[in-house]
């Protein structure tokens, strides 16, 4: 037989197929004409309506929560080639590439999700467009945390992973099994990057430390490093070093709480292996705590507060909510490793609420920060909230102003991190759900508005809803992590590591206990 023609029946099967295809899409158009108009906006979860998306986000899958035996989603812009979707289930799964492709042509511009739903009785009805805004703004393209079970006064597993944003792939390059269950938490990034990196480890049994990865290389200093920041030239971070204890209330929606001790800020200089303080950063009387460096590296935002009570080692059941901590700056010069002046931000007893988590945007322009009603430990408060202050007006006129983020709820938001373009805010948010913390995105712009925020997506619409983990401490970066977790584990093991002379003799770190293994450490 002739070559040619023994290849014509699979491509009369193919122009059959192709046909099939076009009269099935004609006949799914031809069942959805002449709906019933209604003026109610469908209900999707996650609630991706109203938002601005990163223009190199994954598809933002959803689930159409209105009845129905069969749900038609078309996906358009002013641009390229519309996507449409017709499922027999209200699970809506976005093709990547072509969700892809939609997205890089219409940068700046509308996002249009028209949504039809055919009822038990036949017919359909047609919701009005549901409208989004692509920025021209790329976020950060991966998303590092933790996580951890939400009743985490009895954790046993918990881990460091990383997400990248562009599509779902996860991996963890932290996993606490590999060192007898101690904690891993408090990782940092210099200016957004993972060539510099630190990560906090309290174990009972391998020793509390910090690991820091430089350049690829990692090695470990043998002290109980609190919450860290990176100094913009990579050559030092601010730590705090705390005395955190667990609370439990005997009647209370969140019955967790979290006092320090005692808390005082110090400096690791990485080159001469150095640890330093000074006064300002470590008064007897006052916690210090959460440092936070402008993008110029020349101020050191903190926070701070009195010491109410004298016993360092008893828990203060009395007087731990009589705690709220103002914020402040500090000036530096690290050419001269020379500290200025102590500079009030907000005070305490002006906002009524204890003032935490200080971040400074890269452009310098905006400061966020954390208000709770008392002490160190937002996220166990439902009445937290994230406030913005513009340090621009700031400079020009003397005075600092802040406002709530629009974004706020009646649950807890906190654990706030910003992109490396300042465009972009990733924060947590137990809204929804007091018991679980979850991440979500938002645009900043440059006005300062902080626009409706999106969950951060996932392949499956309905993961969140079985999901029975929290996530906490998340940082956005423009790379992925550079080591593996076997070779942290190995190192955390490793009795070999390196332990500067405390500068202060006051709250020497110990590890926090872990009250589900008690007998065993």
């Amino acid at each position: 037989m002739n070559r040619k023609w023994m290849h014509l029946p699979v491509m009369m099967m193919v122009a059959s197929a192709g046909i099939l295809f076009i009269v099935s899409c004609q006949k799914q158009k031809e069942e959805i004409e002449d709906p019933i108009l209604t003026n109610q906006f469908a209900a999707i979860d996650p609630d991706y309506g109203g938002v601005v998306i990163p223009p190199n986000i994954a598809p933002l899958n959803f689930e159409i929560r209105e009845k129905g035996i069969r749900f038609y989603v078309n996906i358009h812009s002013k641009q390229g080639n519309p996507i449409e979707i017709m499922s027999q289930t209200p699970r809506i799964i976005i093709p990547e590439s072509r969700w892809r492709a939609l997205l890089n042509v219409n940068a700046g511009e509308s996002l249009y999700l028209d949504v039809r739903v055919k009822t038990e009785n036949g017919q359909w009805v047609q919701y009005p467009a549901i409208t989004n805004k692509i920025a021209r703004e790329k976020i950060d393209g991966y998303l590092v945390y933790r996580k951890i079970p939400p009743v985490h006064n009895t954790w046993r597993e918990m881990g460091l992973y990383q997400r990248n944003l562009q599509n779902y792939d996860e991996s963890r390059f932290m996993e606490n099994r590999t060192f007898k269950y101690g904690c891993c938490h408090c990782h940092a990034f210099c200016n957004n990057r993972t060539d510099r990196m630190s990560i906090g480890i309290r174990s009972r049994v391998f020793d509390s430390s910090l690991l820091l990865v430089e350049d690829g290389i990692a090695s470990k200093v043998g002290l109980a490093f609190g919450f860290s920041a990176w100094h913009p030239s990579g050559r030092m971070l601010a730590c705090s070093f705390n005395k955190p204890h667990l609370l439990i209330h005997a009647a209370r929606n969140e019955i967790r709480d979290i006092v320090d001790l005692d808390s005082w800020i110090g400096c690791y200089f990485t080159d001469s292996k150095t640890l330093k303080t000074t006064p300002k950063l470590s008064r007897k009387d006052y916690f210090e705590s959460y440092p936070a460096w402008s993008p110029d590296g020349g101020y050191l935002y903190f926070c701070s507060s009195p010491i109410p009570w004298a016993d360092r080692n008893k828990i203060p059941v009395d007087f731990y909510t009589q705690v709220k901590f103002d914020l402040f700056r500090i000036s530096y010069d690290i050419k001269r490793d020379r500290w200025g002046d102590l500079e009030p931000v907000f005070l305490a007893k002006e906002t009524g609420l204890s003032v935490l988590q200080p971040r400074v945007s890269p452009d310098g322009r905006w400061l966020l920060f954390t208000m709770c009603e008392h002490g160190c430990w937002p996220i166990y408060q439902s009445n937290s909230d994230i406030y913005i202050a513009d340090l621009k007006t700031a400079r020009e006129t003397g005075n600092y102003q802040y406002r709530k983020m629009e974004i706020s709820t009646d649950q807890c938001e906190s654990w706030h991190s910003w992109s490396s373009n300042s465009r972009w805010v990733v924060f947590n948010s137990k809204k929804g759900n007091p018991l679980f913390s979850r991440l979500y995105l938002a645009f900043v712009d440059t006005s300062g508005r902080i626009h409706k925020s999106l969950l951060v997506p996932q392949k499956d619409p309905a993961f969140y809803n079985s999901c029975l983990i929290t996530y906490t401490i998340p940082e956005l970066v423009t790379e992925p992590v550079p080591v593996r977790g076997e070779n942290l584990a190995r190192l955390i093991r490793d009795s070999r590591k390196f332990k500067p002379d405390l500068p202060i003799t006051m709250a020497t770190p110990k590890a926090m206990p872990d009250p589900s293994r008690p007998e065993r450490e």
